[in-house]
């Protein structure tokens, strides 16, 4: 999800769909760099590209995204998703937040500033003076609370409808969106398979400078992964990888920690939330 979000890349880049299927053509092909761009071509050709999002927009999520994307119409044309491995993330962008800072605006006042400097990065857990945080992972149907599926479940985030230019004002406005949008996917059980700060950043200005609302497309997103969620299984975690250290970890709430190295997010939830 002031300076603490710089090195913070959802889903990916935020998914962006259309409402009728993408040009197939052989630039798809040509372009596609992996196995799943390569599906999701190969899809588009067979006729199942509907409701999948452009090239362009496929491209920006992250392969575990992309995959969840493809199983549906991939299925229904008998044509097998790959593994997703660690290996497809994406280049870091040249901003980085300053380690000083990175977690010390905590949302809850009941937390001093800065507490991440007195907790401790322990693998799978980060531990703090008064409480734990565990790594959270992609959670079955039968685990998750009651209605979170539903339709009237929204993600719910607000219009931007400042300057875009003014790069503070979207700084607020992208942190308090992603402050929202990490316990959203924790809630319908995506925990792992989160969009980092910077992909969140990056996906604001690519919707908004082609003309799309962010808050709109990020609504139809959620709505997309809550309706295969329902009907697809998801593996808990999609790689091995851990955060190196604290530096890489940032705030969301009383009960969420954030890690992120640009390519890889990581989402740690208190036992107590």
């Amino acid at each position: 999800m002031t300076t603490r979000w710089l090195a913070l890349l959802m889903l990916g880049a935020c998914i962006g769909f259309v409402q009728a299927a993408p040009a197939a053509d052989s630039a798809c092909m040509d372009g596609a760099e992996t196995e799943l761009e390569r599906l999701y071509c190969q899809v588009v050709r067979e006729g199942g590209g509907a409701g999948l999002p452009s090239p362009a927009d496929f491209k920006r999520n992250d392969p575990q995204i992309q995959a969840l994307l493809l199983r549906r119409p991939a299925g229904r044309l008998g044509l097998e998703v790959p593994e997703v491995g660690a290996a497809a993330a994406p280049e870091p962008p040249p901003s980085q937040a300053d380690p000083e800072t990175a977690g010390s605006e905590p949302e809850d006042a009941s937390q001093p500033r800065g507490y991440l400097s007195e907790c401790q990065l322990q693998g799978q857990r980060i531990t703090c003076p008064q409480r734990r945080f565990d790594l959270v992972t992609n959670q079955h149907n039968s685990e998750l609370t009651d209605g979170v599926l539903a339709p009237d479940n929204r993600l719910g985030l607000g219009p931007f409808n400042g300057d875009r230019n003014d790069e503070e004002a979207v700084r607020r406005y992208l942190s308090d969106a992603y402050d929202r949008y990490i316990p959203k996917m924790v809630d319908i059980g995506l925990g792992a398979s989160t969009m980092s700060f910077t992909a969140f950043h990056n996906a604001f200005h690519t919707m908004e400078d082609g003309g799309v609302d962010f808050a709109r497309r990020m609504e139809q997103t959620f709505s997309l992964l809550k309706q295969d969620k329902k009907n697809l299984a998801v593996d808990t975690r999609y790689h091995d990888e851990l955060p190196g250290d604290l530096s890489l970890c940032m705030v969301i709430n009383r009960d969420i920690i954030v890690c992120d190295n640009v390519g890889t997010n990581w989402v740690f939830v208190s036992p107590s939330r």
